[in-house]
């Protein structure tokens, strides 16, 4: 199956990050530290153009913490206008560096007057939303564990110097890196409506049989563990009771058993992609 989503409102909302683009000083972009070259639009880095720009590695807490340090050194090594920094959204001690890291880049801005103007943008259920809301220290942005849940643009003034631009998320209309938009569908980016659950598990599982096999034996109780992720979802369909009538196993169910609970940090600490498998994405999407 080949994955595409560009829900209507993606086009607008490209639109409104152009037009207000001029006006911005720095830019926040927020990634999934799970996959942070899948999560990442190159029509974001057009549209930013050279401005200021901190890329926020959100849900490190979700993430493999070794996997994370070399993506956060990766993006340090680009150099001239891209920092980067690992956080979890939600935490206001290390949102709080982030802001310090926006006055530092623009250090002449945040004044009365003249206000630090700050664009939050990447792709849909990175944590945008939540991020913004820990900013402003109360609920501003609609948080939810769906994609696409913000659809319109906003302006917000922290007080404290700050302005920012809350923008929807958008992907880029043809996702030509199929296994980059599988990554993005089994961390819950893509919508349900546009992905075949069974597929995505099976890929989810195949790379976390090859990446991580002491978590999925340590989650599942799986001693030896199956061969391949399709016999991996077989199995844990017979454990998690998704049986129907005649004993046949509901690979449906037991896919979402697996999306859900990898989604959710039940499986553990993992990294969807690492910097030395992805160089030929890094590329081509100028990361």
């Amino acid at each position: 199956m080949t994955i595409k989503w560009f829900p209507g409102h993606m086009t607008t909302s490209r639109r409104q990050i152009a037009e207000a683009m001029p006006k911005i000083d720095a830019v926040i972009e927020v990634l999934d530290a799970r996959l942070p070259v899948s999560s990442g639009n190159p029509l974001l880095a057009v549209l930013r153009h050279r401005k200021p720009c901190i890329k926020v590695l959100n849900k490190a807490d979700l993430a493999d913490p070794r996997v994370t340090k070399s993506w956060v050194a990766y993006f340090e090594r680009q150099g001239g206008e891209v920092r980067s920094l690992a956080l979890n959204a939600t935490r206001t001690v290390e949102v709080a560096r982030l802001l310090q890291m926006c006055r530092g880049l623009v250090p002449h801005r945040g004044r009365p007057g003249k206000p630090l103007r700050v664009m939050v943008i990447g792709i849909p259920n990175v944590g945008k939303s939540t991020l913004i809301n820990t900013l402003a220290g109360r609920r501003i942005a609609k948080v939810g564990d769906r994609p696409a849940i913000t659809r319109s643009a906003q302006q917000i003034d922290l007080r404290n110097g700050v302005l920012l631009f809350d923008t929807p998320g958008i992907l880029w209309p043809n996702l030509v890196d199929q296994e980059g938009a599988y990554r993005l569908a089994a961390s819950g980016a893509i919508g349900d409506t546009a992905i075949d659950f069974q597929e995505v598990a099976r890929f989810a599982a195949d790379l976390l049989l090859r990446t991580y096999p002491d978590l999925l034996r340590q989650r599942y109780k799986l001693d030896p563990l199956p061969l391949d992720g399709g016999q991996l979802l077989l199995e844990l369909g017979r454990r998690r009771g998704c049986l129907e009538t005649g004993g046949e196993i509901n690979l449906y169910r037991a896919a979402d058993i697996l999306l859900r609970e990898l989604q959710a940090g039940k499986v553990g600490r993992i990294s969807l992609e690492i910097p030395e498998e992805t160089q030929a994405s890094i590329v081509e999407k100028g990361l």
